[in-house]
């Protein structure tokens, strides 16, 4: 093999191992960063996962609301109305549309005992809004009295 087809052999085999590292990287900083939807059915049924960060959504229990005497925290249930619910711990404020019966978002981990720790509650903006994940647990809410 001459001198020329070596430097270009070794450019090319540079090229594509610096194109095989940056992949790689993305997808490892990707894989990191990406929080999946789990809906109440598969935090009861034990399906997500435990001690990584997750958004779960669902209805607020009416009722299941409960404050601590000190501090911020709060602990509520959510559930989709069929059956699956699972207690929420949140320690922070609270958004200002936050009341029994709203759909919401919660961004945590979930615990090896069930309750899910969140360090993120978002709640619809407007009366029209309602985040896709929750808009089918609101209609069945509706549906069913």
């Amino acid at each position: 093999m001459n001198r020329a087809r070596r430097g270009r052999l070794a450019a090319a085999v540079f090229l594509l191992a610096g194109t095989a590292a940056t992949v790689a990287l993305v997808l490892v900083a990707l894989n990191e960063n990406i929080n999946a939807f789990h809906p109440p059915e598969r935090i009861v049924n034990g399906t997500a996962p435990v001690g990584t960060t997750i958004r779960a959504g669902g209805m607020v229990t009416p009722g299941s609301v409960s404050r601590d005497a000190e501090g911020l925290g709060v602990t509520f249930v959510l559930s989709d109305f069929q059956g699956s619910d699972f207690p929420v711990r949140f320690v922070g404020i609270l958004p200002d549309l936050f009341r029994e019966g709203q759909g919401i978002l919660v961004t945590g981990q979930l615990d090896a005992g069930g309750t899910f720790m969140a360090h993120e509650v978002l709640a619809k903006h407007d009366e029209n809004y309602m985040p896709p994940e929750i808009a089918d647990l609101a209609a069945h809410q509706a549906a069913d009295p």
